[in-house]
């Protein structure tokens, strides 16, 4: 019989291993065998007993109080968003003796197709587990990998092109991976979600060391840093912008500063193309 999911434990383990008893504010005594703290730390700065806590970690119990995880995620240091994660853990409940769903549909809404054909910004639409399922040809000219069929994921861990299009691409991949977290929240066993982080976890040392941190994040409008091949150095806004009606899909648009270098930079890549209609990924995306 295949053991128990325990996505709360493992959650608040990892946290917990990346906090130092400095940081918690307590002295560090003796040879420390973990790093981080120790379960009886977390418990005692959370006011719940040591035992109690092993439960939780361990998954023999699974129905803990707002409150309790409220403390927990003060000693851990859980910023809102990793918060918001743990709560949601916390409320989750265990899945007993389903069947494996099948793999969701993703179809991008008719309406949002022909609007990226009228934006003279790249723009894309982004699936909940970062596949691109449509994109304008101004998107795909500021990066091939953004295009129908790949993977946002993928092409950042195992795509050395994409991987030079970041200046500081480790630091990228590390809120990439954070953003993936929130965005598939409880919802771990999708067919797509678990070949993905399969075959990322195999294929790349860097991506099974960020997910093992559980690091949670929203991702929200912020600025690219951006290096171009072929125009060279591009700080562009990025807008993330949630479409109605669709289950996680994100309309995701690139824009410059008004009267900057990076302006002119994107008018002339945009002036490089063909006009080109938006193409649209087939129904079940497929690793590209």
């Amino acid at each position: 019989m295949a053991e128990e999911p325990n996505p709360l434990g493992e959650y608040v383990r990892a946290r917990r291993e990346l906090v130092t008893p400095e940081q918690a504010g307590i002295p560090a005594f003796g040879v420390r065998r973990v790093p981080g703290l120790r379960r009886e730390e977390v418990a005692m700065l959370a006011g719940i007993s040591a035992d109690y806590y092993l439960r939780l970690e361990q998954g023999r119990d699974r129905n803990p109080s707002v409150q309790v995880l409220e403390s927990i995620a003060r000693v851990l240091r859980l910023d809102e968003d990793a918060t918001a994660h743990l709560l949601r853990l916390g409320a989750a409940k265990p899945r007993r003796h389903r069947a494996r769903p099948r793999p969701r549909k993703e179809t991008v809404p008719p309406g949002i197709t022909k609007l990226l054909t009228t934006l003279p910004l790249p723009a894309l639409v982004e699936g909940r587990y970062f596949d691109v399922l449509a994109a304008n040809a101004l998107a795909t000219a500021l990066s091939p990998r953004f295009t129908p069929g790949a993977n946002r994921l993928r092409s950042l861990f195992l795509d050395p092109a994409e991987q030079a299009l970041y200046p500081y691409w480790e630091s990228a991949a590390g809120g990439m991976v954070a953003g993936f977290r929130e965005s598939v929240g409880t919802d771990t066993d999708d067919p797509r979600f678990i070949e993905l982080v399969g075959e990322l976890s195999l294929a790349s040392p860097l991506f099974s060391r960020l997910w093992a941190r559980h690091d949670v994040q929203a991702c929200e409008a912020a600025p690219k840093h951006l290096a171009h091949p072929q125009v060279g150095g591009l700080q562009l806004n990025r807008e993330r912008l949630s479409i109605d009606g669709t289950p996680g899909q994100t309309l995701v648009i690139y824009h410059p500063d008004p009267d900057t270098d990076a302006a002119d930079k994107l008018a002339l890549l945009a002036s490089a193309i063909q006009p080109r209609s938006v193409r649209e990924v087939p129904r079940n995306p497929t690793p590209a």
